[in-house]
């Protein structure tokens, strides 16, 4: 055998190899990108855990409101653990795992330190869909809802309703009237959009920076809007899906659990507490583990989604129940 030959022939493999890998990696993990096929998803920490009632939740289409409006108190307090997060209508997804019907997948845009693609749950495979499409209309100027919750339309009037959506939903948007928007679903087609249910932005950039204010006026809109534990939408929030919802809403992207959110950011003295900071709340008189959050709003106040029991409301943070276990303050504002 020619060694010459042989050594410039594996030569040749090993550069082609080298070359082909990441084309590979980068192929595979195209593949492994979906997007939201409903209104809401949820994520749940088991697949095949689902009573009769969440059913409304785990279709395609979901009716989220009347799964959120049906839940009785002892519904809500059965979901505590078994519920990861929600993802909105076409939000990015990294499919992890599948089993059988149902698909573990991280959502995008909710950092978390328990996978670095984003937070893990299992949905339903029928909730999600690859849409080439639709995915290279991701860098056009979308529409981001900011009303509590908005209604897509089949027709430029407004007349048949397609599909209600939550706030903080981002949209590629096609084209723009006086009144409407037409923007693309994910695998519906285009839909009609009221233009005062939403904001149009070229990129996540070119949302403006806000002020504490900002926040505390976008947070009032969801006064009394019930506790739903992993809520991310106007359907419902839990504690920290409603102070990362409403920063990202704003273009600030924060982590997406209490605990977390209490590490990040820069720490605030109580004394020094502006409009729009984080304070978090701990067990054991606040030296144990971050277990709430709410987002301050001056005076000593904060707004806040407290638990199953409640709704998003106002409270005195010394009266409020959580006043003893206060642990420390964060700011994510420049």
């Amino acid at each position: 055998m020619n060694v010459k030959k042989w050594a410039s022939g594996l030569l040749t493999l090993l550069v082609l190899f080298s070359f082909s890998l990441p084309f590979a990696e980068a192929k595979t993990k195209e593949n492994n990108t979906a997007f939201i096929d409903v209104a809401v998803a949820t994520q749940w920490a088991e697949p095949n855990i689902l009573r009769e009632i969440d059913v409304l939740s785990a279709s395609n289409p979901v009716d989220m409101r009347k799964w959120t409006e049906n839940l009785t108190y002892e519904d809500k307090l059965w979901l505590v653990g078994k519920l990861e997060t929600q993802a909105l209508y076409g939000s990015k997804v990294t499919i992890l795992e599948e089993k059988g019907n149902w698909v573990k997948v991280a959502v995008q845009g909710q950092p978390t330190p328990r996978n670095p693609l984003g937070y893990p749950g299992w949905i339903p495979k029928k909730q999600i869909v690859k849409n080439k499409t639709f995915a290279k209309m991701q860098k056009k100027p979308f529409a981001l809802i900011t009303a509590p919750t908005a209604w897509l339309y089949e027709d430029k009037k407004r007349k048949k309703k397609f599909m209600e959506i939550s706030f903080n939903t981002r949209l590629p948007v096609i084209k723009e009237t006086k009144n409407a928007l037409f923007v693309l679903t994910p695998s519906d087609g285009a839909k009609w959009l009221d233009q005062k249910a939403a904001r149009i932005y070229k990129s996540e950039k070119d949302i403006p920076t806000p002020t504490g204010q900002d926040l505390y006026k976008t947070a009032k809109q969801f006064l009394g809007l019930p506790y739903l534990w992993a809520g991310m939408s106007g359907f419902g929030f839990d504690c920290s899906g409603f102070t990362h919802s409403i920063y990202k809403a704003h273009g600030i992207t924060i982590p997406r659990d209490s605990s977390v959110q209490a590490t990040h950011g820069l720490p605030v003295e109580r004394e020094n507490l502006s409009v729009g900071d984080l304070v978090f709340f701990a067990y054991n008189e606040g030296k144990g583990r971050v277990h709430h959050v709410g987002m301050y709003i001056g005076d000593g106040k904060m707004i806040h989604s407290p638990n199953s029991s409640t709704h998003v409301r106002i409270d005195d943070i010394e009266t409020s129940g959580y006043g003893h276990e206060y642990a420390g303050a964060r700011r994510y504002l420049d």
